[in-house]
């Protein structure tokens, strides 16, 4: 797994939101973007961190960001995340892992002794050039607005 780290150029990216939507890098062509890994919709530490950031929202838009979320859910399991949680951003369903790829948060984990590939809790912060300005690994769910905006 190589992930991307600060001063590499983002990719480019197309993929389905939840409602089928194609969303692509190029909407996001002069803003701060923040997108966001996480594992898996609905489970307990996925939405904490997801719940944050919809807490948050209005003030990381207040320093120029978008956000968008990215799993490899399909389009309903990110349709129903999103509706019961009422997150104002966008959720990629990234299902070929194109995007997961891309940016190299696809590899080992470890959970409870046991070891396997799976996504990555990574986050990463755009500049208006496409160019990644921090990558945050160790995500704290809770709070991660706050590490975002430090």
């Amino acid at each position: 797994m190589k992930t991307l780290k600060a001063g590499d150029k983002a990719p480019k990216f197309k993929a389905n939101d939840q409602d089928g939507n194609i969303i692509s890098s190029d909407d996001y062509k002069g803003k701060r973007l923040i997108v966001f890994f996480y594992p898996k919709a609905s489970t307990p530490g996925c939405t904490a961190q997801a719940c944050n950031l919809r807490d948050n929202y209005e003030d990381l838009q207040k320093q120029g960001y978008q956000l968008l979320g990215v799993s490899a859910d399909s389009e309903k399991r990110q349709k129903n995340f999103q509706d019961k949680y009422k997150f104002p951003f966008p959720l990629l369903a990234d299902e070929d892992k194109l995007v997961i790829n891309a940016f190299g948060v696809w590899g080992p984990k470890k959970f409870m002794g046991r070891e396997y590939d799976g996504i990555q809790r990574i986050t990463f912060i755009i500049d208006e050039h496409g160019i990644i300005e921090r990558v945050i690994d160790k995500v704290k769910t809770k709070t991660h607005a706050a590490q975002i905006m430090d």
